[in-house]
């Protein structure tokens, strides 16, 4: 067996559609299983509806079932097998089965190529017939030939009676001994030059076994002597591997290092995006806080200067009523002089002024001191509303440097301590 055969026997049976797949291992070693298997397949390939037997449990069996299969491709396709090399179930088993094989692979081929050439006739059958006349034109010609050369085969088997009658005396001729002596002598010398050949190259092959076997053992020679070097080398130490390993041991520490340096300082970096962030939002509500401080102390400003602006008109009516009444108060008791620029309550507002009886001089003293307090009292509501609108541009860190409103009308301050 050739791994040609084995080769060709496998891609025979992958084209013939075989379902298992061979490798070239599995005949290396007897596998008759193998082999009976690829034999049924085989002649149910050639003949679907043949029986034969499957049992190659026992040696009995075997043999019968590797008679059975010759028998049936002898008859059948003519086919001549070797039973005892199909019965080794090796790499000769292999040639036989290759007969079989190929002759199936054949046909398959041939059916194609004539599925084909069938395909291609339809194809030209189709195609154009004006592109034909050239065609039409040599089959005419040959038309004619034919009838030319069958006039000709016709009168050469007239003369065939008299071409019989030559050709049955040069037959009964005795032969020339001379010229058979001549005839075997050079038979026999072609046969001597090839006896001579092939000695020659028996000699030549032996030469040539010679040298292969010495260059055989030139190798193994040589591979024993690389053996023992690479032995000595691997056994001895080389120089650098000291260094080499400390250098490696500093680089473990050196990375070692690294990745803690690496991971603290990812640490870091979270603690300080984790503060970034908390001073964000500090600042943030530290703003809104001041937003809110701002709108209040807006709203108080608003109040008190609608407060201010009630007190001017209750001021001016406590005026005219005590001009009007004047006459009534000289005839009342004198009564204790608050201190000056009290507050009163009366007529939903504040009262500033001197509620003291008496003389007319000292009417007329009071009255002119509460002209000259309502002319002051105007005055600083003024001034502080001007104060509140600086306050309002200076924004909330002025207002802690300026003095607060508490300090200029301490009553007033009260009331909007409540509303907090």
């Amino acid at each position: 067996m050739s791994y040609r055969d084995l080769r060709n026997f496998i891609e025979t049976l992958t084209a013939l559609g075989y379902p298992r797949r061979i490798s070239t291992e599995n005949f290396r070693t007897p596998n008759f299983p193998l082999v009976a298997e690829i034999l049924i397949w085989l002649v149910k390939r050639y003949e679907p509806h043949n029986e034969i037997p499957t049992d190659v449990d026992t040696e009995a069996d075997r043999i019968f079932f590797i008679k059975t299969v010759a028998q049936f491709m002898a008859a059948k396709a003519h086919i001549k097998l070797n039973t005892k090399r199909l019965y080794q179930a090796d790499g000769y088993a292999v040639k036989e089965m290759l007969k079989i094989s190929s002759v199936l692979h054949s046909a398959m081929k041939t059916k194609e190529m004539a599925l084909e050439d069938r395909a291609e006739e339809d194809n030209k059958f189709r195609s154009d017939i004006g592109s034909r006349i050239s065609d039409l034109k040599a089959a005419r010609q040959l038309a004619s030939e034919v009838t030319t050369t069958g006039a000709a085969l016709y009168d050469l088997l007239g003369k065939e009676v008299d071409l019989r009658e030559r050709r049955t005396i040069a037959i009964a001729r005795p032969l020339d001994i001379n010229e058979t002596e001549k005839a075997l002598r050079a038979a026999t010398k072609d046969v001597l030059e090839n006896v001579a050949k092939t000695k020659d190259m028996l000699n030549n092959v032996v030469s040539d076994e010679a040298s292969l076997d010495a260059k055989i053992e030139r190798k193994k020679q040589d591979l024993e002597r690389h053996q023992k070097r690479l032995q000595t080398l691997q056994s001895v130490r080389p120089a650098f591997m000291d260094e080499y390993e400390k250098i490696e041991e500093d680089l473990k520490k050196q990375y070692d290092l690294y990745e803690k340096k690496f991971r603290n300082l990812s640490f870091l970096e979270s603690q300080l995006e984790e503060h970034h962030r908390l001073e964000k939002e500090r600042f943030e509500e530290a703003e809104n806080t001041l937003r809110i401080m701002q709108h209040k102390l807006r709203e108080e400003k608003l109040d008190l200067m609608r407060g201010s602006l009630t007190n001017e008109d209750s001021d001016l009516g406590v005026i005219e009523d005590e001009g009007s009444d004047s006459d009534l108060e000289e005839s009342r008791p004198s009564k204790p002089r608050p201190m000056r620029n009290g507050l009163m309550t009366g007529r939903g507002g504040l009262f500033i002024g001197n509620m003291q009886g008496g003389d007319s001089d000292e009417t007329d003293d009071s009255e002119i001191d509460v002209d000259e307090d309502d002319d002051e009292e105007d005055e600083e509501r003024e001034e502080e509303s001007k104060d509140l609108e600086d306050d309002s541009f200076e924004g909330p860190m002025s207002r802690n440097n300026r003095p607060s409103i508490g300090a200029v009308r301490p009553a007033l301050l009260d009331e909007s301590d409540n509303d907090f």
